[in-house]
């Protein structure tokens, strides 16, 4: 086998024509100069151009673009084709010029197919085809462009770009919410309600009478420090102490125009956490006036479960919870558990947690959102990857 390669082989595509040149009787009239307007034989005619001969004294420049009216005779009628024409080349022996048609119409370039194709077919041209020819759609819509970006400017470009990104992140955080929401249901168990809780010291009101707050703005009360001050009817007082003299109408109400005030003191270094009475209302003996925090004692949240989130609510289960006013999400662990009413089988669960960090007593009282998350976290997903050998 001979496997030399021949270089002087030339591919049939190389040096095929791009348009085949019949020999159609028809003539040329250039219109460069009225005056004087060369009529000329046409020697070959093709789709994209034709030939001709002219005289010497007509010399033609390669290049330029002249204007010319291109004719045929067909059932003894006249066509006429007003053409532009480039020179492509130029004989000066012999006079043959070959030109390239410039910026031809589409019925043009449809008659002058038309008449090409029938001639080398063999068929006789008339003009009723060559009309017939004229009034349909020879040519197709162009192709749309791909959306492949090749037109597209820098702006444009970064403008699609952007779109595209936008899409995505609204997708992405679409995709992240419905994902959070999913693990939510699932996976986190709620409270229904939580405080901070702070076991305290109660202050009671030891008469039926009105209370009068002595306490501070800051709220803090040292050890013997008045509290409030209360008045309460001297007859109150009295009672259960009066003989039969004592008790006429007349020294009744003598005695229950007298009114006798006492004070209420702390008992300790305390903090006012509530006050539930206001001045100047009436409290009936034993109602709490008070709600005192000793100092430096330490607050535990408490927090409500509904009854079928038992097996999430155990003792010893970890639990995240935020106060009321506060970004920082803390953690504890619950360390009690009890039914609201053991009575009557409360659907509810009371639970005790006690907060990794302390938490100041300040904060007694503070509605608190607790929440157990049972959820594979990534301690979980790392012993999962150890225990398989990953």
């Amino acid at each position: 086998m001979n496997s030399q390669v021949n270089a002087n082989v030339v591919h049939e595509s190389e040096a095929q024509r791009q348009h085949a040149r019949v020999k159609i009787p028809a003539r040329l009239r250039l219109l460069g100069s009225q005056n004087n307007p060369v009529e000329v034989q046409v020697h070959d005619l093709s789709a994209g151009g034709l030939s001709f001969n002219i005289p010497p004294q007509q010399a033609l420049t390669i290049g330029k673009v002249h204007k010319g009216r291109l004719q045929f005779v067909i059932d003894n009628l006249g066509l006429a084709m007003d053409v532009d024409l480039q020179v492509r080349s130029y004989d000066r022996e012999s006079g043959r010029v070959g030109c390239q048609f410039q910026n031809l119409e589409q019925q043009d370039i449809a008659t002058l197919r038309h008449l090409i194709t029938s001639h080398l077919a063999g068929d006789i041209i008339n003009m009723g085809d060559v009309l017939a020819t004229l009034q349909r759609d020879n040519f197709t819509k162009a192709r749309k462009k791909k959306a492949d970006g090749s037109g597209m400017g820098v702006f444009g470009r970064l403008r699609a770009v952007t779109f595209s990104l936008g899409i995505f992140v609204v997708g992405l955080a679409a995709f992240g919410f419905v994902l959070k929401s999913v693990y939510g249901l699932y996976f986190v168990s709620h409270a229904q309600a939580g405080l901070v809780s702070v076991a305290g010291i109660s202050i009671t009101m030891p008469r039926d009478g009105t209370v009068q707050s002595l306490i501070k703005e800051d709220g803090v009360a040292t050890k013997g420090a008045p509290l409030a001050t209360f008045s309460t009817s001297m007859l109150d007082v009295l009672k259960g102490h009066l003989d039969e003299e004592q008790l006429a109408p007349a020294k009744v109400e003598e005695l229950f125009g007298k009114q006798m005030i006492g004070t209420l003191t702390s008992p300790c270094d305390c903090t006012v956490a509530q006050q539930l009475v206001a001045n100047g209302q009436y409290a009936s003996k034993g109602d709490v006036i008070f709600q005192l925090v000793p100092k430096g004692s330490l607050a535990n949240v408490e927090a409500r479960f509904s009854y079928r989130q038992f097996g999430d609510v155990r003792p010893g289960t970890r639990v995240n919870f935020q106060i009321a006013g506060e970004e920082q999400v803390r953690q504890g662990k619950i360390i009690s558990s009890t039914s609201l009413k053991s009575v009557d089988l409360s659907s509810d669960i009371r639970v005790l947690i006690k907060p990794d960090e302390n938490l100041d007593s300040t904060l007694a009282g503070r509605p608190v959102e607790v929440n157990s998350d049972r959820g594979p976290s990534m301690n979980w997903l790392i012993d999962k990857a150890m225990a398989a050998g990953l």
